[in-house]
C-alpha cells in the first residue's frame, strides 16, 4: 500500500527559537504542517517568526475544523490551550485519522480551571492513539492514569549554538553563579538569591548574576546580585561561558511543574554543571544526576542551597569532574532523537512516513 502522502497537523501555541530545528527534524522524518494559536507560554522567549516548516495561524477554535478537513493524516495535540486541545481531538474523530498527544505534565494542575477541565483531559490522553512525553518522570505519571501508549521524545536545544566558545572575558569573580530565568516564582529566583546571601561567599570570592533580570547594579564592594536585563542567546551562550555553575531552583506551586528547563541543556552543552532542585523536569528524568553532572537539593531549600553553593567553590577538581560529565551526559539529547520520539508514535499509530529501525 502507498504511503499517505498528507501532512500531519501539529498543533502548539508557539514555537520558540530553541525548538526549530526540532521541528525541522520532525518535518523532515514525517511531513508536518503546524498549526500555532497563540495563548499563554511557560517558555521565556517570544514565539519564533518564521518556525521554519510549513505552518498557520490559527484561532483555537478553528482547530476543530482544521482537524477535521481531512488534509491530514494524523493529528498531534498538546497540553496547552483550554480550547485548543479538545477542539484539535475533536476534529481527528471527526476526520478518522489518529489523535497523537504531545504530553508534558507530570502532576495534576490545581487551579480552579486545571481541575474543571481534567476529566476531559484524561478521556483525551486515555484515547490518544499514542502519547509523546518529554522524558521518564512525565512517561511513569502517565501510566499512573492508566495509558500504555508512551513514547518518549528527550528534550533538546541547539548543540551546534550552544556548544560554540562563549565571550569568557570580563567574568566578574574568580567564581560565578548565575540563575537564567524569568521573575516568575515559579521559577525560585528568589530562593537563589537568599541562598546567595546565606552562602558566606564573599564579593572578590564570587559573584551572583541573574540573567535576564532588570534592578539596579551592585554598589562596589557589595556581595549583591548582578542582573543583566534581557539577554539575547548569544549573550546567555557568553553568561554561560563564564559561569562555573548554574542555579536551578525551581517550585511547585498549584498551577506549574516545571516540565524539564531547557537552560539545563544548553548549560550542560558549554560544560557549565548545575545546582538544580528536586522539582526540575531534567532532574525528574534522569538528565541532572546527584554527585555526577550537579548537585540536586531539596526545592525551596535556601540552606542546602547555600551550601551546595559552598560546596562547588570550595572544590574545583568537583567542578571539573562535574562540567566534563555534564558535556558527555547531554549528547544524546537532540533533534533528531526528539524527532525518533515522534515517529515512533506515530508508527504505533500507523501512519509514520519514517518509522525508526526499531518499532514502536
Amino acid at each position: 500500500m502507498a504511503a499517505d502522502p498528507r501532512p500531519i497537523l501539529f498543533t502548539t501555541n508557539h514555537v520558540p527559537p530553541d525548538r526549530t530545528g526540532a521541528f525541522a527534524a520532525l518535518h523532515e522524518r514525517e511531513n508536518v504542517e503546524l498549526a500555532l494559536y497563540g495563548g499563554r507560554s511557560h517558555h521565556a522567549t517570544e514565539g519564533a517568526d518564521d518556525p521554519g516548516v510549513p505552518h498557520r495561524h490559527v484561532t483555537p477554535r478553528e482547530l476543530r475544523a482544521l482537524a477535521a478537513s481531512g488534509e491530514y493524516r494524523a493529528v498531534v495535540g498538546s497540553t496547552a490551550g483550554r480550547v485548543a486541545l479538545p477542539s484539535a481531538w475533536r476534529g481527528a474523530r471527526r476526520a478518522r485519522v489518529p489523535f497523537v498527544m504531545w504530553w508534558s505534565l507530570w502532576a495534576p494542575i490545581r487551579s480552579a480551571a486545571g481541575m474543571a477541565g481534567t476529566p476531559l483531559v484524561h478521556r483525551i490522553l486515555r484515547t490518544a492513539d499514542a502519547v509523546v512525553t518529554y522524558g521518564p518522570h512525565v512517561s511513569a505519571y502517565v501510566r499512573e492514569l492508566g495509558v500504555e501508549r508512551v513514547y518518549e521524545a528527550p528534550q533538546a536545544v541547539d548543540r551546534w549554538f550552544w556548544s560554540q566558545p562563549g565571550d569568557a572575558t570580563g567574568k566578574p569573580a574568580p567564581f560565578v553563579l548565575t540563575f537564567l530565568g524569568r521573575p516568575d516564582r515559579a521559577k525560585g529566583g528568589w530562593i537563589a538569591e537568599q541562598a546567595w546571601r546565606a552562602s558566606g561567599l564573599l564579593p572578590s570570592q564570587a559573584a551572583f548574576v541573574l540573567g535576564g533580570a532588570d534592578g539596579d547594579p551592585p554598589r562596589p564592594g557589595a556581595a549583591a546580585a548582578i542582573r543583566t536585563g534581557h539577554l539575547r542567546p548569544t549573550e546567555v551562550r557568553d553568561l554561560l561561558s563564564q559561569t562555573d555553575a548554574l542555579l536551578v531552583p525551581s517550585l511547585r506551586t498549584r498551577t506549574f511543574r516545571e516540565p524539564w528547563g531547557l537552560v539545563v541543556n544548553e548549560a550542560f552543552l558549554q560544560g557549565v554543571p548545575v545546582i538544580a532542585s528536586d522539582e526540575v523536569g531534567a532532574v525528574a528524568g534522569g538528565l541532572v544526576r546527584h554527585g555526577r553532572n550537579g548537585l540536586v537539593v531539596p526545592a525551596g531549600d535556601v540552606d542546602a542551597t547555600a551550601a551546595a553553593m559552598r560546596r562547588l567553590h570550595d572544590d574545583p577538581a568537583l567542578r571539573r569532574t562535574l562540567a566534563l560529565n555534564a558535556q558527555a551526559d547531554v549528547m544524546p539529547y537532540t533533534f533528531a532523537a526528539w524527532a525518533e520520539g515522534f515517529s515512533r508514535a506515530l508508527d504505533r499509530a500507523g501512519v509514520s512516513q519514517s518509522p525508526p529501525e526499531i518499532p514502536a
